[in-house]
C-alpha cells in the first residue's frame, strides 16, 4: 500500500483546522496484522520489512498471544531508533535496513531494538478508517493503544517495539521541543482530511528542522549537476559535502555557467573554482563528512569566502541556543588531549538528551576550569548573580544551587568552563533517596580490574536478588554501580543496604577489597566506597567530563563491557559521542525499573534478620 505523503513548507499553519506530530527520521512503512500468520510491514516501495525487524514481529505475536488483539488492525508509522523522546537516529538505522544475516539482524534487535511508531490508524477490525476524518482516526488509535496498554507516546526507555505518535493542538510547544533534541521536524495534519492513498497532498504539511551552513563551492560535477561546497580551516579548503536541490532552473543555469567561465582546473566531468561563490545551505544533519539532505537556500553576495570559516560552521552545526553566548570558542582546555571550548560545548549538546536526564532537579556541584586544566580549577555550589533568567535555583542551608533542568542552562555551564558535574541522589523538594550508588575505586588505573571484579560480584549478587543494576566508569579510575529505587527510601535504610553490600564484598575477598578509609592503609586494595552514598554527597553524573589530563568521561556501561578489556582511559567525547549514536545509552529505562525493584524485601531481610551471620544469597 502506497502511503499518503506530506507536502514540504517552510513554516507550518497555524489556524484551528490543524493538528501537529513530530516528525522522525526513519523508514515509513504500513504494518498490517491480519492473523498470527499474517503480518506483513510494507515499505513506501513495497519492500517488506518485518525480516530486518524481528523485534517488531516478536511483539506483535506476544500482542496476539496475551490479549484479544482485535485483527484485522492496518497502521501507518515509521521505524525508528528513538535516542529521545522526539528524535530518531536514521544513520545507524540505515545500517540496520542493510544487515541481511539473521544472526547479525538478531543480535543487533537484541542490544538496541528498534520501535514501530504509529502514528495512523487506516483499518479496525471490519472498520475501513481512510475516509474517516484524521483527528477521528487518532482518537481510535489511541483507543486502541489504551486497550493493548501500549505506550501512548514515545520514549526510548520504555521497552515496547509498538509505540504511539500523539497530536497536539500547540505548535510552538512542539517546535521548542524538535529543537531541543534536534529532531527531524514537524508535521501539521488538517482535522478533517482523510487518508489519500499514495498522494504527497498539501492536507499534511512538513517543516524540517534544518541547520544552516555558510560556505562557498568549490566544484561542479557536469554528470550529475552536483555542486561541492567546502569551508575555510586555518588557511586550507575543507569539503563539507556537495548540493543538488533548491536552486530554480534560472539559478542553476546561470551557477553553472559562471563556473564554467572562471574554472581553473577541470577532470572529467569536474570544473574546480576558487573560493568566490558563497551560498547558504540547509542540511539535516552532518555525518562522516557529508550533509543529509543538503538543500541550497540563498547566494550570499555580501559574505566573503574568508568568512566561511570550519569553526563557524561547527557552531552552526551544533544548533546552539540563540540566547546563550558563546565567548573564546577556540580556547584550548587539555595539554595532552586536542580539545577546545567548541568541542566540548558541542559534546554538552550533542549529548544533552541523555545528559539533561540526570541533572534535572539535583542541586549542582560543579568544578569549574575557566582556564582549561592549564589553570586553578574551584568547586562552584552558589549560582552566581550574573547567571541568566532562565537558570533556575534551589536553596539548601543557605546555598542557592542551580538546578540544571534545560538546554540552556547546561550550554550556559559549558561556556562557564564547569567542566565537572557532581550531584546527590535526592532530588531537590524529595524527602526520599533516588538510587544507590557504590564508588568502586582501586588505588590507580594500573588496578582497575579490581573494579571490575568487584562490579561483577555485585552485578551477580544483585541479579540474585531481583534487583536491576547500571554500571558507568567514574571517568578516573574506577567503577560506579548504579541501583535505581522505588520511592519511600530514606537515606537510614538505603545507608544500611549499602554498608551491608561493602561489608559482604569485603568479608568474601578481603585480599582483595577494602572499606578503610585511609589510603595509606589500604594495603593496595580496592576502597567499596559506601560512605559517598550518604544525605549532602554527591558523585560524578553520567556523561560529565572529568578535569584528568586524558579528559575522559564518566561513561555509563553494558555489563556485557565490563571484562578484562575495559579500560576507563577508552571514553573520550569523541569515542562517547559516537557509543551513544551507535549503540543508544546503556542506562535506558533507568526510571522505568524503579517500581519493579524488589527493594523492600531487601531491607526487610537486614532490618529483621542476624544478617551478619546469615549473608546474602551466594554463588
Amino acid at each position: 500500500m502506497k502511503p499518503m505523503l506530506p507536502t514540504l513548507h517552510e513554516v507550518l499553519p497555524d489556524n484551528g483546522d490543524w493538528l501537529y506530530e513530530v516528525k522522525y527520521d526513519g523508514f515509513r512503512g504500513v504494518l498490517s496484522i491480519l492473523s498470527h500468520e499474517r503480518i506483513s510491514l510494507q515499505s513506501r516501495n513495497g519492500k517488506e520489512l518485518l525480516p530486518h525487524f524481528p523485534e517488531i514481529d516478536e511483539q506483535i505475536k506476544s500482542l496476539l498471544k496475551g490479549t484479544n488483539l482485535p485483527v484485522p488492525i492496518v497502521l501507518d508509522g515509521e521505524v525508528t531508533l528513538l535516542r529521545s523522546a522526539n528524535s530518531s537516529e536514521f544513520f545507524e538505522l540505515q545500517v540496520r535496513g542493510r544487515m541481511r544475516k539473521e544472526e547479525k539482524i538478531n543480535d543487533a534487535a537484541a542490544r538496541r531494538p528498534v520501535t514501530f511508531l504509529a502514528f495512523d490508524l487506516l483499518q479496525y477490525m471490519d472498520h475501513t478508517l481512510v475516509d474517516e476524518p484524521y483527528y477521528m482516526r487518532k482518537e481510535k488509535l489511541k483507543e486502541l493503544f489504551t486497550l493493548l496498554q501500549m505506550p501512548l507516546e514515545p520514549s526510548p526507555d520504555l521497552p515496547f517495539s509498538l509505540q504511539m505518535v500523539p497530536c497536539y493542538k500547540d505548535k510552538g510547544e512542539l517546535w521548542k521541543l524538535v529543537e531541543n533534541e534536534e529532531g527531524e521536524g514537524v508535521v501539521a495534519k488538517r482535522k478533517m482530511s482523510k487518508w489519500e492513498k499514495g498522494k504527497r497532498s498539501t492536507n499534511w504539511i512538513k517543516r524540517k528542522n534544518w541547520k544552516k551552513c555558510k560556505c562557498f563551492i568549490t566544484s561542479l560535477d557536469e554528470n550529475n549537476d552536483y555542486f561541492h561546497i567546502g569551508v575555510y580551516e586555518k588557511d586550507a579548503i575543507r569539503p563539507i559535502g556537495s548540493f543538488h536541490f533548491g536552486l530554480s532552473p534560472e539559478e542553476k543555469k546561470t551557477l553553472k555557467a559562471s563556473i564554467k567561465m572562471n574554472f581553473t582546473s577541470k577532470e572529467n566531468s569536474m570544473y574546480f573554482i576558487d573560493p568566490a561563490i558563497t551560498v547558504e545551505i540547509v542540511y539535516l544533519n552532518w555525518y562522516d563528512d557529508q550533509l543529509r539532505e543538503p538543500h541550497f537556500h540563498q547566494f550570499l553576495f555580501s559574505t566573503s569566502p574568508e568568512a566561511c570559516t570550519f569553526e563557524q560552521f561547527m557552531m552552526d552545526e551544533g544548533s546552539l541556543p540563540n540566547d546563550v553566548e558563546i565567548t573564546h570558542s577556540n580556547k584550548k582546555l587539555f595539554k595532552k588531549v586536542s580539545m577546545t571550548k567548541l568541542d566540548y560545548i558541542r559534546y554538552l549538546r550533542k549529548m544533552s538528551v541523555v545528559f539533561l536526564p540526570f541533572l534535572k532537579d539535583r542541586p549542582l556541584t560543579c568544578i569549574r576550569f575557566p582556564h582549561g586544566i592549564f589553570g586553578e580549577s574551584f568547586y562552584q555550589k552558589n549560582t552566581p548573580d550574573y547567571a541568566p533568567s532562565f537558570v533556575e535555583t534551589f536553596q539548601l542551608e543557605g546555598i542557592h544551587y542551580t538546578l540544571c533542568n534545560n538546554l540552556k542552562t547546561l550550554i550556559w555551564l559549558g561556556n562557564q568552563l564547569a567542566l565537572e558535574f557532581h550531584i546527590p541522589s535526592q532530588k531537590a523538594e524529595e524527602e526520599y533517596v533516588n538510587e544507590v550508588v557504590f564508588d568502586l575505586d582501586p588505588p590507580s588505573r594500573d588496578q582497575f580490574g579490581l573494579a571490575v571484579k568487584a562490579a561483577g560480584m555485585m552485578k551477580g549478587l544483585f541479579d540474585r536478588l531481583g534487583l536491576h543494576s547500571f554500571v558507568k566508569t567514574s571517568g578516573n579510575k574506577g567503577l560506579q554501580v548504579y541501583i535505581p529505587l522505588p520511592i519511600g527510601y530514606t537515606w537510614k535504610e538505603t545507608g544500611l543496604f549499602t554498608e551491608f553490600i561493602a561489608r559482604y564484598l569485603v568479608t568474601n575477598n578481603p585480599d582483595d577489597f577494602t572499606i578503610e578509609r585511609l589510603k595509606k592503609n589500604r594495603g593496595g586494595k580496592l576502597y567499596v566506597d559506601y560512605i559517598q552514598h550518604g544525605e549532602g554527597k554527591t558523585i560524578i553524573a553520567p556523561y560529565s567530563l572529568r578535569g584528568n589530563e586524558e579528559a575522559l568521561v564518566a561513561t555509563p556501561l553494558w555489563w556485557y563491557e565490563v571484562n578484562d578489556d575495559l579500560h576507563p582511559e577508552q571514553f573520550t567525547i569523541e569515542v562517547v559521542m559516537r557509543r551513544f549514536r551507535e549503540m543508544g545509552c546503556p542506562f535506558t529505562g533507568y526510571n522505568t525499573v524503579k517500581e519493579l525493584q524488589p527493594f523492600e524485601q531487601v531491607i526487610h531481610f537486614l532490618k529483621n534478620s542476624d544478617h551478619e551471620k546469615e549473608g546474602l544469597p551466594k554463588e
